[in-house]
């Protein structure tokens, strides 16, 4: 065909001829159809399928009471902008048409009506879109809760500010919003119908009609922007500019003077636009304006500043000191400080056997094993496959058998990036989950320098007394792509000789996928039509999507704020995750703000605690703190979603913890607020900090088991050492306390100013000072080896203190650290050993007989005894029987010519040697 034929159509000639309406009508139809596939429809998918997903969790109450308020908003927000837009300027056009010039029609007819209702109409859609964010705000105003504490300037209850005021100044900033795009489309409409008049006269001016409708829109703003100084007046409880967070001297002497006056003048303004209906000029309305801005200018600006700079900076103390102890109260209230015990404390000198023998729990449960060394040994150790992966250590305890244990354990879960061939079937329906724990006490260390395992091994091998009835791990913390399970394909399972194991899922977790109309719409979620077309799916196939804590969490209840470590524990043979969850804000008067990742905050508190089962997903949300009025006000909102903890099993009571993140802020603003003095605070006399200059880095807060003074048994709890600023000494140590009744508690022990503890970059000094440790750390570096230096942990023993700083060791060529010394430290001396009880024994000297090691919950071969307790008195055949073994090693060691294995044997029996003559000098 050639070109001619092309433009000219048939072979006869005839010219192109344009489409038919036919076709044009056709052609609409498809890009219609097109603009819904590709916007419309994808995000009704998304609609649809999270409304499974609510619906098989049994939260399909929540669901909704998060999607129609939203909409009910939109829709509140949209009619009443509709309303005034409308109504004004179809006023506004009304009088415009009706203005007589000289026979001209000063604005069109037809159809401006419809097209003012068109522009109405899209702006009042756009408004309500912009609101319809806020719903959580209006469903906190509408269920509120009483904090049953009031503020010291106003008055009123502090759930004024938190529920109250941020809806008042939402709606107040609403109508100002309208009220002002009102009065601009009035004003255009106006001026448009009145330019051929201007054009004759050669000025401007507007005709009664249009005066009276924009003096009555103008004083309707000016009365609603001066509401807003009404609300501002509380605002200032939110002042950063005094020497405190929250109103000081300036601000409620002239500030608050300032905006008082703002208000009355806004007032004053508005009627005079309503007079100005009455005369036939602007100037009044004009002047009053003026004046406004100028008293603005005046009494909020240069008012102010005078009286800060003459009146308040010449006697600054004694005019904030009753601020200053406004913003100490509310601050320790919002964080939960107000309740928080403080005990002095004077330590002994140095920790001594006897210390040792009472608090043997604490001993045996000191941490040797740091979370970045322990989480590469489990990488290198029990991955067993390239496809698993250990996320992060946690740390929890147990009752096992007699004994109270800390533990550190992770879940082996999956890693798909690893994965060797990712065809979609393997990522997708066969590789769905990982598999196991693994969990070692905190302080026990075989002879290779490695943990001992409590848990280990594919299928979990298991050597205490705990069960774990469904080892599969379906959600975890990595992010997962979805997964479909109960399908014709079985699962793989875990790894087993050079054959795999293969399972079929039997929870409920997921949303069922078995009908053709599902199946579509997950596909066009998920942009995967391996969904439609795989013939794999059955009718009770499910697939599993949300499968991370953190995002499963946050689907369910995004207004609240989530600790950034869920912990996993073993609850009655299940594993189970526990998310902390806060309530928070940034309302609370005169509290001082701190920032965090998601912005500043000011009154927090851990109020939810919530449970994720790794094999269904499951979850539960328990209110932890019923006194909290926020938490209070959610479960108004959402009285499905939130359980009291008195229906929590009980053995999540036996593993709740106080959470870091809360730990962490606290901390961080008792350092300054345990000054309760206000001179002394003004002064910034006695602030404190967290020591940071240590060799692992900055001393984070850790858990222990410890005995407090006067209490009868050891229990879990998260402590921190306080240092003073600029200075290396210890000064005092914060305990969150975390079993029982006792659960939520705060405890400081405060140290004597006139008496010196050691910090822990004090002990930091004394290690490096040391000429043992010093050569053998250079030795061992110039070897080509690396030398961990493990976090110095600071452990309150009886009335004294024992410092403890675990040393790895990792070879060059090796991603394995061994830890090869304990380091001790107690009265200014130091001293180390292969174990902690070799390295107390050289600190102290040898151990009375008494003092003898309580038996731990046995283990099933020899390579997995504790090895990190109290030495135990060996018997002379032992020691004996431990000699032959050590010089049989020795003897073939040198054979192969491993002599560093060789110094070893030797220096073992050297010990038992050594040891066997004491005991047969005693006797």
């Amino acid at each position: 065909m050639s070109m001619k034929d092309i433009f000219h159509g048939n072979n006869n000639g005839s010219p192109f001829k344009l489409p038919s309406f036919k076709f044009k009508k056709s052609l609409s139809i498809l890009l219609g159809l097109l603009v819904l596939s590709t916007i419309f429809f994808p995000a009704f998918t998304k609609f649809y399928t999270d409304l499974l997903w609510f619906q098989a969790r049994g939260l399909s109450a929540v669901f909704w009471k998060q999607i129609l308020p939203q909409w009910g908003l939109f829709a509140a927000a949209g009619i009443g902008a509709f309303v005034i837009l409308s109504i004004s300027w179809l006023l506004a056009r009304k009088s415009a048409a009706s203005m007589d010039i000289e026979g001209i029609t000063p604005i069109p007819t037809k159809r401006s009506g419809a097209m003012v209702i068109i522009v109405a109409l899209l702006i009042s859609i756009m408004n309500g879109l912009g609101v319809k964010s806020q719903w959580a705000l209006v469903l906190r105003y509408f269920n509120k809760a009483p904090f049953a504490s009031s503020d010291p300037i106003f008055g009123k209850d502090i759930a004024f500010y938190i529920f109250d005021l941020p809806f008042y100044s939402f709606l107040q900033d609403w109508l100002v919003g309208i009220l002002i795009t009102a009065i601009l489309g009035s004003a255009l409409i106006f001026v448009l119908a009145w330019i051929p008049r201007m054009r004759e006269e050669n000025r401007f001016s507007f005709p009664p009609k249009a005066r009276t409708h924009l003096s009555i829109l103008g004083a309707l703003t000016v009365a609603a922007w001066g509401a807003g100084f009404w609300l501002e007046r509380f605002n200032l409880l939110f002042s950063p500019q005094g020497v405190v967070f929250g109103a000081g001297y300036t601000d409620i002497h002239a500030r608050l003077l300032g905006i008082n006056i703002m208000f009355v003048l806004s007032m004053i303004v508005a009627v005079l636009l309503i007079a100005n209906i009455m005369r036939r000029t602007w100037k009044l309305a004009a002047a009053a304006l003026v004046l406004l801005v100028a008293s603005n200018i005046v009494i909020r600006g240069i008012y102010p500043g005078i009286v800060q700079k003459y009146v308040v900076e010449p006697n600054e103390y004694r005019k904030e000191a009753p601020y200053i102890q406004y913003n100490i109260d509310s601050t320790l209230k919002a964080y939960g400080l107000d309740s928080l015990k403080t005990v002095d404390f004077v330590p002994a000198t140095s920790v001594t056997w006897e210390q040792i023998q009472k608090d043997k729990d604490t001993i045996s449960n000191i941490r040797l094993w740091d979370y970045r060394p322990l989480l590469r040994t489990y990488k290198q150790l029990q991955e067993i496959r390239s496809y698993y992966d250990f996320n992060d250590i946690d740390i929890d305890r147990y009752n096992l058998g007699d004994s109270y244990r800390q533990v550190m354990l992770s879940a082996r879960e999956l890693d798909l990036e690893q994965l060797q061939n990712p065809t979609w079937v393997n990522m997708h329906l066969e590789f769905t989950h990982g598999y196991g724990v693994v969990m070692n006490p905190v302080t026990e260390i075989d002879p290779e320098g490695k943990p001992v395992f409590f848990i280990k091994d594919l299928p979990p091998k298991i050597s205490v007394p705990l069960t774990i009835e469904r080892p599969q791990i379906y959600y975890g913390e990595k992010a997962q792509p979805y997964a479909l399970v109960k399908t014709k394909i079985k699962e793989f399972d875990y790894p087993m000789g050079g054959a795999n194991v293969r399972t079929t899922y039997e929870g409920t977790g997921g949303v069922a996928i078995g009908s053709i109309l599902r199946r579509l719409a997950f596909a066009v979620r998920f942009k995967d039509s391996q969904i439609l077309f795989t013939d794999a799916i059955l009718p009770e196939s499910r697939i599993m999507f949300y499968r991370s804590i953190r995002e499963r969490v946050r689907k369910v209840a995004p207004f609240l704020l989530y600790d950034n470590d869920p912990y996993l524990t073993i609850m009655d043979g299940k594993l189970i995750w526990v998310q902390d969850a806060y309530t928070a804000t940034n309302l609370y008067p005169y509290s001082e703000p701190v920032s965090t990742p998601v912005g500043r905050i000011n009154y927090i508190r851990n109020s939810v605690k919530i449970t994720v089962d790794a094999y269904n997903g499951e979850m539960n949300f328990y209110i932890a703190d019923k006194k909290d009025p926020l938490v209070q006000s959610w479960a108004k909102i959402f009285p499905t979603l939130f359980k009291p903890m008195d229906q929590a099993p009980v053995t999540l009571r036996r593993h709740v913890r106080y959470p870091k993140g809360l730990f962490l802020i606290q901390s961080e603003i008792f350092r300054t607020y345990h000054m309760k003095d206000t001179n002394t605070f003004y002064n910034k006399e006695d602030v404190w900090e967290l020591p940071k200059n240590t060799k692992a880095g900055g001393l984070d807060a850790y858990y222990v088991i410890m005995k407090l003074t006067g209490e009868k048994k050891s229990e879990f709890m998260l402590i921190a050492p306080f240092t003073p600023v600029g200075r290396d000494n210890m000064i005092a140590w914060i305990a969150g306390r975390s079993d029982g009744d006792n659960y939520g508690e705060l405890l400081v022990y405060q140290f004597p100013k006139q008496k010196l503890v050691y910090g822990p970059t004090q002990v930091e000094a004394l290690i490096d000072q040391d000429p043992e440790i010093s050569a053998q750390l250079s030795l061992w570096s110039q070897r080509g080896s690396d030398v961990i230096r493990g976090n110095l942990l600071v452990i309150p023993t009886g009335d004294s203190l024992l410092y403890v700083e675990p040393l790895y060791l990792r070879a060059e060529n090796s991603d394995l650290p061994e830890l090869k010394r304990v380091i001790v430290s107690s009265g200014g001396r130091v001293a180390w050993g292969e174990r902690l009880e070799e390295a107390l024994t050289r600190l102290l000297g040898s151990a009375p007989e008494t003092v003898t090691h309580k038996a731990k919950p046995s283990l099933p071969s020899e390579q997995e005894r504790p090895h990190g307790d109290l030495k135990e008195t060996k018997s002379a055949e032992t020691l004996a029987q431990q000699a032959k073994r050590a010089f049989e090693a020795a003897k073939d060691a040198a054979q192969r010519g491993d002599w560093a294995s060789y110094g070893k044997e030797l220096k073992k029996l050297d010990e038992a040697i050594t040891e066997l003559l004491n005991q047969l000098s005693e006797k």
